[in-house]
Formats: structure tokens, sequence, C-alpha cells
């Protein structure tokens, strides 16, 4: 028999590992936790919820992470730079709404972005392969401000392998 702390975290995991909209999938999670007919109709306390919003976050943190890494880039999953700035965005509108820290996330981004640049740059300059940056520089320039990302340490000319 499954407990209720099994059936939520269960649902974390679908949060988790749901695919592209995780503040979607959370709002699922809620409705058949605790209004669906079929669903368990749990009363959900302030903890299970916390539980639950913390799991968007992470959902939204490793979609992030997986366009901002270079090993993914040509596989099917792969979005690009202009999806973690997207769902980035998306995070923080959520973080904000929720009254959550996504700090650590952000720290991770600025870290991710200096690598995915650095190996990008690395390899469309000596023609490994194509840019697969699909923003622009003004794109990556704005999200660079809002998330305190300093570009110093990155290659000069690093804009040249952002397609036009």
């Amino acid at each position: 028999m499954m407990t209720p702390a099994t059936i939520i975290d269960d649902e974390i995991l679908i949060i988790e590992n749901g695919g592209e909209m995780p503040e979607v999938t959370f709002h699922g999670c809620l409705y058949y936790l605790g209004m669906d007919p079929d669903g368990p109709q749990f009363a959900l306390g302030h903890q299970e919820i916390n539980r639950l919003k913390l799991a968007v976050v992470e959902g939204y943190r490793k979609i992030i992470v997986r366009d901002l890494t270079p090993e993914n880039r040509g596989k099917g999953h792969y979005r690009g730079p202009a999806r973690s700035i997207v769902n980035l965005q998306r995070l923080r509108r959520f973080c904000q709404r929720e009254e959550l820290d996504a700090t650590s996330v952000v720290a991770e981004v600025c870290e991710r972005l200096q690598n995915f640049i650095v190996v990008e740059y690395a390899d469309v300059s000596t023609e490994r392969r194509k840019t697969c940056i699909n923003c622009s520089v003004a794109d990556l320039e704005k999200l660079f401000v809002q998330i305190g990302f300093d570009s110093s340490g990155l290659p000069a000319g690093w804009q040249g392998i952002v397609l036009p």
C-alpha cells in the first residue's frame, strides 16, 4: 500500500522530470493530490506544498542546465541557450510569486553559461561544428545583466560565433 508520503514523493519526481513546463506539472499535481475525484484527495499542508514548489525549481534547473551543457548539442532533447533564457525567466517569476530563492540556480547558470560559451567558441572557431547558439548577442548580453554574469572571462570575439 502506498503511503501519502510515497505518493507525494512520486509527484515530486513527476514535477522534476516532467518536461518543459514544471510549473504546469505542479498545478496538475496539486489538482490530482487534492481535488481530483480519482486522486488521493489529500489536504496538503504547507510543508507538502513547499516540497512540490521546490520540485518546480529543480525541474526548471534541470532543463536550463540541459540547454547549457555542450555535450547535449545535437541531441533531440537539446533546445539551446534561447530556451534556457525563457526557462530562467519562468523560474524567476515562479520564485518571485512563491517567495522562493533562485540564487543557487542563477549561480549554477552563470557557471554553465561560462563553460558553454567557451566550449562553443572553441568548437566553432576551429570549425569542428557550426554554432548552436540560437539567440542574439543582445539576448545574451541582456541575460548577463539579469543574472550578474561577468563576461570578462569569455574569449575575445565570442560574439562572432552567434548567429545574426
